[in-house]
């Protein structure tokens, strides 16, 4: 089965005093490219969470995201209230020195000096991490499921195209024996000129003649692009990653169409030839997106 690099996927985790949101977004790239947006708290596991992905998501460009919600009175800053004091005395004795009667804002001067808010940062839990844990395996699991989703039309068009190349090569078979015929009337005739003058040599002449006949031979290359094709039709059902495998194999099938239309000397084969390429390109644009 086709699995798609395009794919998203969501979970929530709810804890005591906060609510953590697990957003994934996924698509096609050559290697594994993880950006991740961790909160502080949680930057600890980040390489726990980037094994995570990788083993599930094997490939692509990934997008990887945790938003925190903080819920009740749970607050990762804490008041130093010594501090405050002696920002205030020191302040209270300046504005007594000044004569500055109203002395009401003293104290929400003081919360934005520099020191009063200090940030407590506590030890993750095992409990809240293996809840965090479970949610990032639910979303990633929701990007495979998606990805399959995806993955589905894209192995049906890919299929009937390959099926299509396999139905033009078969229709190349009809046209054979003109071609052969029309090889046969063209050496005839180069053979009666060649014949015709006796100061040929006629050891080069049978290594011309050798090669000639192989140059315009494409049994070998339809033998191998039907076997392509069945290999391509064989991998495409593996219950594994198979991106880059197919787009090797239709490398090799682009090979034999190619040769066998440099090779072909007859119009309508090169028309079946044009409409193979043109069903090849548009499977290679395909597999850019598969895992």
């Amino acid at each position: 089965m086709l699995v798609s690099m395009t794919g998203f996927g969501k979970a929530t985790c709810t804890l005591e005093n906060k609510k953590l949101t697990i957003e994934v977004k996924t698509l096609n790239s050559k290697q594994l490219d993880v950006n991740t947006r961790i909160p502080g708290y949680y930057k600890e596991k980040e390489i726990v969470i980037r094994n995570l992905i990788s083993e599930k998501l094997v490939r692509g460009k990934i997008d990887f995201s945790i938003y925190a919600e903080l819920s009740g009175n749970e607050s990762g800053s804490i008041i130093d209230t010594e501090a405050v004091k002696t920002y205030f005395n020191q302040l209270n004795t300046i504005a007594t020195e000044l004569g500055i009667a109203d002395k009401s804002d003293i104290l929400s001067n003081i919360m934005r000096m520099p020191d009063v808010l200090k940030t407590e940062r506590k030890e993750l839990n095992e409990e809240e991490w293996s809840a965090l844990e479970q949610a990032i395996i639910e979303a990633l699991n929701d990007v495979t499921k998606y990805r399959k989703q995806e993955g589905s039309p894209l192995e049906k068009d890919i299929i009937d195209r390959i099926e299509t190349i396999a139905r033009l090569h078969s229709e190349v078979e009809q046209f054979e024996n003109e071609r052969i015929e029309r090889i046969k009337e063209r050496l005839n005739q180069n053979l009666t000129e060649l014949v015709n003058n006796e100061s040929y040599d006629k050891n080069r002449f049978e290594q011309e003649l050798i090669f000639y006949l192989e140059k315009f031979d494409i049994t070998e290359e339809k033998v191998r692009l039907n076997h392509h094709c069945e290999y391509f039709l064989k991998t495409i059902k593996m219950d594994e990653p198979v991106g880059k495998k197919l787009g090797f194999i239709s490398q090799e099938i682009g090979r034999e169409i190619n040769t066998m239309g440099s090779k072909a000397n007859h119009q309508e084969i090169q028309k079946l030839v044009i409409q193979m390429k043109d069903e090849l390109e548009k499977i290679k644009e395909q597999l850019l997106n598969i895992l």
